[in-house]
């Protein structure tokens, strides 16, 4: 799993965080067993459960996320929506989101959920938004394209999270080219005047943007 914090120190905050839910640890297991060392793409418990704070918080009903693995964060996200919320979530690997379907299919939030296989940005562009919340976990080259092209599409109180900011403290100097990628996009961030934003240490970082007001 992919961390800057010290290990004792995220699991410190993982016992004093409401403990996952079990159907949630399932779906973790699963993904472990099938996908091996891959299942460090999932966002942890803690990042799980900020994101469904983030759900509860903004009031959100509609939900974009553009990366979906096996579902783990998706899932996170719907239990937090109310019953008319949805979320659509897009998936570029045939494997991947066929695992998604399966635990969507079996949970009591599966419903909620859309899931939108093919190029992200190819999904992103046939739809008109407005989303509460936008979630951004996928090919890292492509976080700028995926932030500028979901930007015009949020609600009036609407937020970008987009994680894996800090990939796992190397943007300070970059070795690599998804470090490379993640640095250029966290400056195209701090750099465009649309948007305030705060970046997080939560696991491997996760930056939190929201259009500035008028």
């Amino acid at each position: 799993m992919l961390t800057i914090a010290d290990e004792r120190i995220e699991e410190y905050a993982r016992a004093h965080s409401t403990p996952e839910p079990a159907d949630l640890a399932a779906v973790a297991e699963t993904t472990r067993a099938e996908v091996g060392d891959r299942a460090g793409m999932m966002v942890g418990p803690l990042e799980g459960g900020l994101l469904a704070t983030l759900v509860q918080l903004a009031g959100a009903r509609s939900v974009l996320e553009i990366g979906t693995f096996t579902g783990y964060s998706a899932l996170w996200m719907a239990r937090a929506l109310p019953p008319e919320g949805r979320i659509i979530t897009c998936e570029l690997d045939p494997h991947h989101a066929a695992i998604a379907r399966r635990h969507f299919d079996q949970s009591e939030w599966g419903d909620r959920i859309e899931l939108r296989e093919g190029a992200a940005l190819d999904t992103i562009s046939s739809l008109s938004g407005p989303f509460d919340l936008v979630f951004i976990d996928a090919d890292k080259p492509n976080y700028p394209h995926y932030f500028d092209a979901v930007v015009p599409l949020l609600s009036e109180r609407g937020v970008v999270a987009a994680d894996n900011v800090l990939w796992s403290g190397t943007v300070l100097d970059p070795d690599d080219d998804n470090g490379r990628a993640l640095a250029a996009f966290n400056r195209k961030v701090l750099d465009d005047d649309r948007v305030d934003q705060v970046m997080l240490t939560v696991r491997d970082g996760i930056t939190l943007i929201r259009r500035r007001s008028a």
